[in-house]
């Protein structure tokens, strides 16, 4: 027993306290009716039919009956009431741990598998059913019952009893050393399952792109070798547990002989009845059965203590809203977001952020801009309060956001991320995620200015249509939209595009323009993007470059300046138009924006007439 885990055990079992003692009562009245067999024995053989005492016969068939019934109902009303209260237990402690998990801060998923908090949520709380299930109370009934034969034996015979009670002690330490071996193997049993979990989840997640590179071998090969895994530990339990039956085995073995001798003596010399031996052989079994069921039960118990501490390690994970300098709670904001010498790093001394500062005035657009891993979607982060600097402030209308209460935050945050996430449930309940009692009229109102009505209307169902596991039914276009929608039904005061129209093409993003508009319009926007409308209108884009800010400014001064952005801005338009380029006429910028072949050093300045045109009219 690991004691450390007393007090958990000791939180679970308390508010069930009642329930737990009736059964221990129930059992020890279960207990008690099983002695009566084993007793009758000796009456029977010794009185009834040694002495013939015949009007003995009928009282002792009626008192084991009597008995008999009485266990079978105790036993019934045990598992009634044991199995059941174990079975909401399970239910409450499931419902405790994906509440708890649901209120850790993004950097906790950051590195934990999906797949792991599932199992942690639906498996580790399995095995503590044994706690107050049947498990627990009867291993304290096999107790009680080896207590009780313990008492009656030592009355019928002193000197056997003592003898078969040393080798029970000397069982019960062999028991204790092997339950401390067993112990490691089953708290690794939990990872392991988790970890083959995630990464199930995590296949069946990404099939397409499995099947897209065909890699179901890979897959195969990689799951195959976690299973394995698994099925070594479990064979390691097995081959414990198996020792340890071996060993009761040959205990039971060992005493019936050393009793069968002694008894047989007793009998010869005559200070020992046939009936008492048989009696006392009954006892001797009720004696040494609990043995068989610590085997059994302590295994149990052993994994329920697992599951707890495991279950113990979630639930101690600090709630992000449980900081106790968040006690600010927000009302109405205007928006006015400013970050002052930000530093930040997701892992120590590997800083992302080094000292950024800017100031978003409330109903502006600010723009980030820069390759990839230069800082933007950290910077987006922290606006979201997801993470939490490391050094430095973000205030919101003058408000540190360290110590603002998240839920009087959030309420005003509209998030549109690049990476769409629908849920598996109709177009109308994914649009009304975002606030569950909005009316009809509301929710229909943002799907038209998403136009999302212009493929919703199509289908047979129309908004009751179910878009399938993360909207896969949906193209990536209609997605964001969907996403879009429902920024607009949440009416929030900060909102935030990441890459919002990065899986449209250019008439799908023309499309939804007028409700970008509409979205942003009076409230304090950032965007990571590079289409070059939404650009154009921020009225302050920031050039992040290595965790730095390395310019800011409007489209045009920026433009002008011939810098960073002026860089940048050439060569992805040039990628965007280059289907009107001859070859060599312009450049080519990959994600990173780095030049491409055929690239002119990106100053843009040989653009022929056309595309200047061409670029006009679109931005």
């Amino acid at each position: 027993m690991n004691w450390s885990s007393l007090p958990e055990i000791w939180a679970l079992i308390h508010p069930r306290r009642g329930i737990l003692l009736l059964g221990i009562g129930l059992m020890a009245i279960n207990r008690v009716a099983g002695l009566v067999l084993p007793g009758s024995t000796k009456y029977l053989i010794d009185d009834v039919i040694g002495k013939k005492q015949q009007k003995l016969l009928l009282p002792l068939v009626l008192t084991v009956i009597a008995a008999t019934l009485i266990q079978g109902l105790s036993s019934f009303a045990l598992t009634q009431l044991l199995s059941k209260s174990a079975q909401r237990m399970i239910t409450d402690l499931r419902k405790q741990v994906q509440a708890h998990i649901g209120r850790l801060s993004v950097s906790f998923y950051d590195a934990n598998k999906t797949g792991a908090l599932v199992s942690r949520i639906m498996s580790d709380v399995e095995g503590v059913r044994n706690l107050i299930g049947t498990g627990l109370v009867e291993f304290v009934g096999g107790l009680m019952t080896a207590v009780l034969a313990m008492g009656v034996l030592l009355y019928i015979n002193t000197v056997m009893t003592l003898v078969a009670f040393g080798v029970l002690i000397l069982f019960a330490l062999f028991l204790n050393k092997a339950f401390s071996t067993i112990r490691p193997i089953f708290r690794a049993r939990p990872k392991i399952n988790a970890e083959v979990t995630g990464r199930l989840t995590e296949s069946l997640g990404g099939v397409r792109v499995v099947k897209g590179y065909h890699a179901e071998e890979h897959e195969e090969s990689v799951f195959a070798g976690g299973a394995q895994r698994l099925l070594d530990n479990v064979l390691k339990t097995l081959t414990a547990t198996s020792i340890m039956s071996l060993s009761g085995a040959m205990l039971m073995g060992l005493v019936s002989a050393v009793v069968m001798y002694l008894s047989a003596r007793r009998i010869i010399s005559g200070q020992m009845t046939i009936g008492m031996f048989f009696s006392y052989s009954a006892f001797l079994a009720m004696l040494i059965a609990p043995v068989f069921q610590i085997v059994a039960i302590g295994t149990q118990l052993t994994e329920a203590i697992t599951g707890l501490e495991r279950t113990r390690e979630i639930l101690n994970e600090a709630k992000e809203d449980q900081d106790p300098r968040r006690t600010v709670r927000l009302g109405r904001i205007a928006g006015r977001v400013e970050f002052e010498d930000v530093h930040f790093s997701y892992e120590a001394a590997k800083e992302v952020l080094h000292g950024v500062s800017f100031v978003s005035e409330p109903g502006t657009v600010t723009a980030l801009v820069g390759p990839s891993g230069s800082g933007k979607s950290t910077i987006i982060g922290l606006v979201s309060a997801f993470y939490t600097p490391t050094q430095g402030r973000i205030l919101v209308d003058g408000v540190d956001l360290s110590t603002v209460q998240l839920s009087s935050y959030r309420t005003q945050l509209g998030v549109v991320l690049q990476e769409t996430f629908l849920f598996d449930g109709s177009i109308r309940e994914n649009v009304a995620y975002a606030r569950p009692g909005a009316t009809e009229a509301e929710i229909m109102e943002a799907c038209r200015i998403a136009r999302v009505d212009e493929f919703a209307e199509n289908y047979e169902k129309k908004y009751d249509t179910v878009v399938g596991e993360r909207g896969v039914k949906l193209s990536g276009g209609q997605k964001q939209r969907v996403s879009i929608a429902r920024a607009i039904l949440a009416d929030p005061r900060i909102l935030i595009l990441d890459e919002a129209t990065s899986s449209l093409d250019s008439e799908s993003e023309a499309l939804i323009q007028e409700g970008l508009r509409y979205l942003m319009r009076g409230r304090t926007t950032f965007v990571i993007a590079h289409r070059l409308s939404t650009i154009r209108r921020a009225e302050q884009i920031l050039v992040v470059q290595e965790g730095n800010i390395l310019e800011r400014g409007t489209h045009e001064s920026l433009y002008a300046a011939h810098g960073r952005y002026y860089d940048l801005y050439t060569k992805q338009y040039a990628v965007e138009t280059n289907l009107f380029l001859a070859p060599g006429e312009g450049d080519t910028l990959d994600e990173d924006g780095k030049e491409g072949a055929g690239g002119s050093g990106g100053s843009g300045a040989a653009l022929p007439e056309a595309l200047q045109a061409l670029r006009n009219r679109n931005v």
